[in-house]
């Protein structure tokens, strides 16, 4: 029986048909002796019963069992001669024949593949062809071995390059079957850029062939020597990686591309290419599982990571323990690579807690104050304060956490002293990192006092100011930091260290003054200057005469015009610089040249304008306290009108005497009034607004435009009038509404005081008499205020004869 070409469909269909298609086509003629009569298909291991027939051992076997199990006669199932023994006799010399005709039938076959294998072929015989080669592999382990001497692999390879999308399929389906349980196949096929032309299909349109790439990929993986080859691919990993957790992909293909990367786990070079990918648990178990040479490695990579805050939270969880204890070794190696690993996963909240947890505080202070054999190199020094930086930022209340045999804390009086002594004696970069743990430690209304009297007894305010004129704009910005959360604190020594000659006030107003959008060393430089005590004159002497407040003046209009586009640092920047001019406005009395600042700028009417700054509650609240400021120094600066001496007529004849009338005076002040000369608030027209911030959300809003509008009805003005200014801008309903919200003491205070002044003009006391609400929350203040509010009150229930007045009915004794 010849065949000169592949006999058959060109996809057959299963494995099984596809062998018993392959059996049956033979090159050289097939005798009849080959044959097994019970499976019709040519013996390997024939096997002679006593009678002389000839069967396939696995075949009669198969008889003999069913003959016994259904209980009938052996026989010989070709004669159906009854056997007297079941023996079997090899039949060496049939099989040795036979296996010769094998071979020589296969060399001759696969020399009829290797003619279909080759880009001119039509498709039907090469699919053939290579299904043929799958055939023979499957047969038996050696026929890999002479597919591979027949120079068959390079073939199938080349086959891979077809532009038929079935081809190319079967031909990574036969190369798999090729390498399965070879490693001298896989060597071969791993050779030149085939492996690269294999990953190429991972990423094809079609999951056939991505399936076909996998399964192909996985076999060679199993192979250790490969492994780096696969990983050095570029893309490779990270295509696995991504077909791990692909929705779209085929369960199978997926199970395939995670078999495939535990393969490739083998090599640590693959190891740290799956963790840049996502895929960092092989990394974490190596670190936690692995000699200590591949610790080492594991914690190496892991510090060159760049990870999301989710992965950093799961590392930190996972082997910052384990980490933290090779910090701990004596190894210096090993403690390097174990700091630069928390160096990158300490750097969110979440992780920076766990780590807290792990125990973390105690080795880091103890690496930064060593001394003698356990001094760490100063670029570890510096890692280590990066790392306490990060943890101290991470929102842990430190005054509750000890460490340490002698459970201190990170604001014990000693650790903020060797703190404060380290920032003195070392290099820039560990200087900015200590300053940013001190910022973090001070951030915390907590711990801030313990840091604030470790300053104050070790006298490290002067060096702490020193750092505002550093060279590095990072050292800088943590410095102006620590001073802005310190300045609540130590205001005052503060400032008493910044009017010295040595020029850090300067250099902050150089900050400030830099005409670049607005940094955070620029809102921190702002927000330092706007803590300082308000009514240090000294302070504020100095920033007039540095020209400050003219610089800080045209930022704030800039903001206002809308030259300078909002950053995040936009508020805090605006909050500060209008708090910073606010200070002209508590000097005035003391200081002609603020008086002076406030006319040139018309400042007056600035702040006017940010009482409208919506949303920005501290500018209106600090531009209110300014406008009360200003209001209260308005009757010291108004100008009397100078009345013209009588003449002689009117010298010496009374009839001609009578006083001239004069126009334009303020009906508040009673003289020569204006906004810009002289901070009226009535002729600026701010009473309107001031009004309509009454019912603001913020009680310091609220507090803040009652205090400027008090002005109004205070001592010095003409009272009648300021409460008929009032009541046209319809302000004494919402003054009512304050006092009756009762929402703090303070603000309490001051609507009792207001409502007094209200209540001394006859027709707002007789309306608000009427009022329960109003008499029950003055009756209020009266029993349960302090001392004075209690006296205010009482005059308040008078004025609506709540309270009797006995001054009418008791003569004066005195």
């Amino acid at each position: 029986m010849m065949a000169a070409s592949w006999d058959g469909s060109n996809d057959p269909g299963s494995q099984s048909d596809d062998s018993l298609h392959f059996e049956r086509l033979h090159i050289e003629p097939l005798y009849d002796a080959f044959v097994c009569p019970l499976t019709k298909q040519v013996m390997r291991d024939p096997v002679t019963l006593e009678n002389g027939q000839t069967f396939e051992r696995e075949a009669i076997e198969k008889w003999f069992r069913e003959c016994r199990e259904s209980g009938r006669r052996l026989v010989c199932p070709l004669t159906l001669q009854e056997l007297r023994s079941t023996e079997l006799n090899p039949s060496m010399a049939l099989r040795n024949t036979i296996e010769e005709w094998t071979t020589r039938n296969e060399a001759a076959q696969l020399d009829m593949a290797r003619r279909s294998l080759n880009m001119g072929s039509p498709e039907n015989e090469t699919l053939q062809a290579l299904k043929y080669v799958q055939h023979i592999c499957r047969r038996s382990r050696s026929n890999k071995h002479m597919v591979r001497n027949t120079g068959l692999i390079p073939m199938i390879v080349d086959m891979l390059k077809s532009s038929s999308r079935k081809v190319r399929c079967r031909a990574l389906e036969t190369l798999r079957v090729v390498v399965e349980e070879d490693d001298e196949n896989k060597e071969l096929l791993a050779e030149g850029d085939t492996v690269r032309t294999i990953v190429k299909f991972l990423s094809h349109e079609l999951s056939k062939e991505r399936e076909e790439a996998v399964s192909l990929l996985y076999e060679l993986s199993k192979s250790a020597t490969l492994c780096e080859k696969i990983g050095s691919i570029n893309g490779a990993i990270l295509i696995l990686v991504g077909m791990t957790s692909s929705k779209s992909e085929d369960l199978h293909t997926v199970e395939k591309a995670d078999k495939t990367l535990e393969n490739l786990e083998k090599c640590e070079t693959n190891v740290r290419q799956m963790a840049e990918n996502g895929r960092l648990q092989p990394l974490l178990t190596q670190l936690l599982e692995g000699p200590p040479e591949t610790k080492l490695i594991m914690a190496g990579y892991l510090g060159e990571l760049v990870v999301n805050n989710d992965v950093k939270v799961i590392v930190a969880g996972t082997v910052g323990s384990s980490l933290i204890n090779i910090m701990k070794s004596g190894n210096m190696q090993s403690r390097e690579a174990a700091l630069r690993a928390l160096n990158q996963i300490s750097s969110c909240e979440p992780s920076a807690k766990i780590l807290i947890e792990a125990g973390i505080l105690s080795p880091l202070v103890n690496d930064l104050f060593a001394v003698g054999p356990n001094l760490l190199p100063t670029r570890l020094k510096e890692i280590s304060a990066t790392i306490l930086a990060n943890v101290v930022n991470s929102g842990e209340d430190f005054y509750s956490i000890p460490f340490g045999p002698d459970h201190q804390t990170l604001v014990s009086e000693d650790i903020v002293r060797n703190l404060l002594h380290l920032i003195s004696n070392t290099g820039p970069a560990i200087e900015c990192k200590l300053l940013q743990v001190l910022v973090g430690l001070t951030t915390s209304p907590t711990t801030v006092l313990s840091v604030v009297a470790a300053i104050k007894s070790s006298g490290a305010t002067i060096s702490l100011v020193q750092f505002i004129e550093a060279p590095q704009k990072d050292l800088r910005v943590a410095s102006i930091k620590l001073l802005q959360n310190l300045s609540p604190h130590m205001g005052q020594e503060l400032a008493d260290a910044l009017r010295g000659s040595v020029g850090q006030l300067g250099s902050l107003i150089k900050v400030i003054a830099e005409n670049t959008g607005i940094t955070e060393e620029q809102a921190a430089a702002v927000g330092l200057l706007a803590d300082l005590p308000e009514r240090d004159l000294g302070l504020t002497r100095q920033l007039l005469d540095e020209g400050a407040f003219v610089m800080v003046i045209s930022r704030v209009i800039a903001i206002r015009q809308g030259e300078i586009r909002g950053t995040r640092f936009m508020t805090p920047f605006l909050e500060g610089l209008v708090k910073i001019v606010a200070r002209v406005t508590y000097v005035l009395a003391e200081e002609p040249d603020a008086i002076a600042l406030c006319r040139d700028h018309n400042l007056a009417a600035l702040f006017i304008d940010l009482l409208q700054s919506n949303g920005l509650d501290n500018v209106q609240m600090v531009s209110a306290t300014a406008l009360e400021n200003l209001s209260q120094e308005s009757k010291n600066l108004t100008k009397l009108p100078e009345m013209p001496l009588p003449g002689f007529c009117g010298s010496v004849f009374s009839c001609f005497s009578k006083q001239p009338v004069i126009t334009g005076l303020c009906r508040l002040h009673r003289g020569m009034c204006s906004l810009k000369e002289t901070f009226c608030l009535y002729e600026g027209q701010a009473v309107l607004k001031l009004v309509g911030l009454l019912d603001h959300t913020n009680v310091n809003v609220v507090e803040a435009a009652l205090a400027a509008l008090s002005t109004l009805i205070d001592d010095g003005v003409d009272i009648e009038q300021g409460v008929a200014i009032l009541c046209e801008a319809e302000g004494v309903k919402p003054i009512l509404d304050v006092l009756l919200e009762k929402r703090t003491e303070t603000l309490r205070r001051r609507a009792v005081w207001a409502v007094e002044r209200l209540l001394r003009t006859d027709d707002i006391a007789y309306e608000v008499s009427g009022d329960q609400n109003v008499s029950t929350a003055l009756v209020d203040a009266f029993q349960h205020g302090d001392y004075r509010t209690r006296q205010t009150a009482e005059r308040a229930l008078k004025h609506v004869d709540k309270i009797p007045n006995f001054s009418g009915i008791f003569p004066n004794m005195g």
